[in-house]
């Protein structure tokens, strides 16, 4: 299943309209949402079509760049949490996975603030 499908299945894409001021910064498996959601999905910039002039491609590489500059703490902060394998073997209380888990991200929060 595509990102943007899983999206709008699980109702993620509804919180864009009950947040209109919220942007996110997502990558290329938004492209649907970044369509429907002009203003506040922001999806990489698309590829320009073969043969296009020197000046576009370079102004799109600058573009991408600046955008994957953008998005590279959250993938870091992403990473970091799967990097905690002990949540995907949870076997304890079910409804202490929640606090958990806050835990974690607050650890993991603490230090990537201190680099």
């Amino acid at each position: 299943m595509h990102d943007a499908t899983a999206a709008r299945n699980e109702g993620i894409a509804v919180c864009f309209r009950h947040f209109p001021d919220v942007e996110v910064l997502l990558d290329d498996g938004y492209l649907g949402l970044s369509r429907d959601h002009r203003d506040q999905a922001i999806t990489p910039p698309r590829k320009p079509r073969p043969g296009a002039l020197p000046g576009r491609v370079e102004q799109w590489e600058r573009d991408r760049h600046g955008h994957s500059s953008d998005r590279i703490t959250v993938e870091h902060a992403l990473a970091d949490h799967k990097r905690w394998k002990q949540l995907t073997r949870w076997t304890h209380r079910r409804d202490r996975l929640p606090d958990t888990y806050r835990a974690i991200a607050g650890l993991v929060s603490d230090r990537t603030a201190n680099v």
